[in-house]
């Protein structure tokens, strides 16, 4: 399956418009500025973050903010994308490690991909187009590791690559008293996925 590429899920998807059509043509490095204040400001405020706060973030003003995303729900939704295209990516770099590690390691990027989904996910529209894409995006990166684990005999067969992101979906969404302990139950639930 091909990965959405953050510009293009939002140029064709999230935001319709001249902004998209010059996004297109050329890099920006206000709207990759503006990515990673709002992704901040998301996680810190949810998807009521304001505005004005990510534009400042950002170093730009809230004309530029809005000239690369008209509405709030451009913004929340490109912020959303990209950090997918990271979760793929990541899938990607570990492709090349032991079995145990390369899933390992996925899933420690997942949990960061967690904390993000939860402040956007509510925001989103979960049957558009963007989102499905990404979805299929993030199964698709992570079953191929899954599927190297089952084979060497380390995972068990009876679980998918759906299984597993809901299972640490569930642990990455709970309140822990400390990232020890955060880690201990991370370690619990990854434990569940070894054959036995």
């Amino acid at each position: 399956m091909e990965t959405p590429s953050a510009v293009s899920a939002w140029r064709g998807v999230v935001v319709r418009g001249s902004a998209a059509r010059r996004r297109a043509t050329r890099p920006d490095r206000d709207f990759d500025a503006l990515l990673s204040a709002g992704r901040d400001a998301f996680a810190e405020h949810g998807p009521g973050a304001s505005l004005e706060d990510i534009a400042r973030r950002a170093g730009v003003g809230i004309g530029t903010l809005y000239r690369n995303f008209p509405t709030r729900d451009a913004l929340i939704g490109a912020v959303y994308v990209a950090e997918v295209e990271k979760l793929v990516a990541a899938a990607d770099d570990v492709a090349g490690l032991e079995p145990w590690s390369a899933i390992e390691q996925w899933v420690q990027h997942f949990i960061g991909f967690i904390g993000t989904k939860k402040a956007l996910i509510t925001s989103l529209n979960r049957e558009s187009d963007a989102l499905i894409s990404c979805r299929g995006a993030m199964y698709s990166a992570g079953a191929p590791l899954l599927v190297r684990a089952q084979d060497a005999g380390i995972v068990r067969d009876d679980v998918s690559i759906e299984d597993v992101i809901r299972l640490i979906s569930g642990v990455a969404g709970v309140a822990y008293a400390d990232e020890a302990q955060r880690a201990r139950v991370t370690g619990l639930a990854l434990d569940g996925l070894r054959t036995r």
